[in-house]
């Protein structure tokens, strides 16, 4: 089931399925209880960009926290239980918007329909969470002694049941691996089977190195082929860099504008600048606004106005000078230790212009 058809959920003040925008979220990675600190990362991630947050609750103290949490945010929050039934319960009377758990780590059915009932209570979302890591040992063995892509989503499917199975249906799926091609696979089948949204991803894909590239390519394809209503980038790094390279997907497969682009050329024998060091700072500096920019960093004065004519502003380094230019043209020539400043001036002329 492609995005566009899958059903609309409503999460706190956002919905998702059936076509809306496909939402970021990140978890935070302080302690709970510790409200001031788990405040003040979310605000950050908001900034960044941040749709949707997810905060952990491994004990009742944090379970309170929540509703603090809740009233000083503007995004929604999700509460990731494990294992504890009456945390789940606690969370939503709290104010969460939506719980993550995995039904069949909470106890027997009395248990999971406690908090089906109390999720009802106040119309708010189950996401059924499974992962290559916690497959159970009976899909295990049918399937070869290893964790496979319908071993996944037989597991996530039963799981869905076990929520159906008291009449509710505002239910998020959640299936996930390291193994990028897995994980393709897995959603893949798992939207043959399904309408419910899905949140996209792939678990522990490592430092902020290698799991952005892991991630790139499985969100990428699974976003480019319609799977996927939320997604998050999985970092062995700051929440915020998940945010940012969330953004940055989607904004390169079309699918959210706003937010500056950087392009910047490789690396070759013409450059006469620190263009590594130049490309970060201006990465670094425009990160944060909210214009929806193509900002070129380019290495060379002969070529680098032509080659970036599709960027709304650049800069193009040179021996001891550079160029400003605006779509290829170029607009005044700029010491080599005035180009940034220069760069960021002339950004701060624009509004939004096309």
């Amino acid at each position: 089931m492609h995005r566009d058809k899958t059903k609309v959920i409503r999460i706190g003040s956002k919905k998702i399925g059936g076509g809306n925008p496909v939402l970021i979220q990140s978890m935070t990675n302080t302690k709970t209880e510790n409200i001031e600190a788990t405040v003040s990362q979310i605000l950050a991630l908001e900034k960044a960009g941040c749709d949707i947050i997810r905060c952990t609750v491994p004990t009742e103290e944090a379970a309170e926290a929540l509703g603090e949490i809740r009233r000083r945010i503007h995004i929604p929050l999700v509460a990731d239980i494990h294992f504890d039934y009456r945390l789940a319960v606690a969370a939503i009377r709290n104010g969460a918007d939506k719980i993550r758990i995995n039904p069949g780590n909470i106890g027997g059915p009395d248990r999971i329909r406690e908090v089906v009932e109390a999720a009802r209570e106040r119309m708010i979302p189950i996401r059924v969470g499974v992962n290559s890591g916690s497959l159970e040992k009976d899909l295990l063995e049918k399937y070869g002694g290893h964790v496979t892509a319908d071993g996944l989503v037989e597991s996530a499917l039963d799981k869905v049941g076990m929520i159906e199975k008291y009449g509710y249906d505002r239910i998020v799926i959640s299936i996930k691996s390291s193994d990028v091609l897995m994980s393709i696979e897995a959603h893949e089948k798992l939207a043959e089977k399904t309408d419910y949204p899905l949140h996209v991803g792939i678990t522990e894909a490592g430092t902020a190195f290698s799991g952005n590239i892991k991630s790139s390519v499985g969100l990428g394809i699974l976003l480019h082929e319609g799977y996927g209503d939320t997604i998050r980038v999985s970092l062995t790094s700051d929440p915020l860099d998940e945010v940012r390279a969330a953004k940055l997907i989607l904004k390169t497969l079309g699918l959210r504008k706003g937010g500056v682009e950087v392009v910047s050329c490789p690396t070759c024998g013409r450059t006469d600048i620190d263009l590594i060091g130049l490309a970060s700072r201006v990465e670094e500096l425009v990160k944060d606004i909210p214009l929806d920019l193509k900002v070129a960093v380019m290495g060379c004065v002969v070529n680098g106005p032509g080659e970036a004519r599709e960027a709304d502003i650049g800069i193009a380094g040179g021996k001891k000078e550079g160029l400003l230019f605006r779509h290829g043209e170029i607009i005044r020539k700029v010491p080599e230790d005035q180009l940034l400043k220069a760069l960021m001036d002339e950004l701060s002329s624009f509004t939004g212009e096309d």
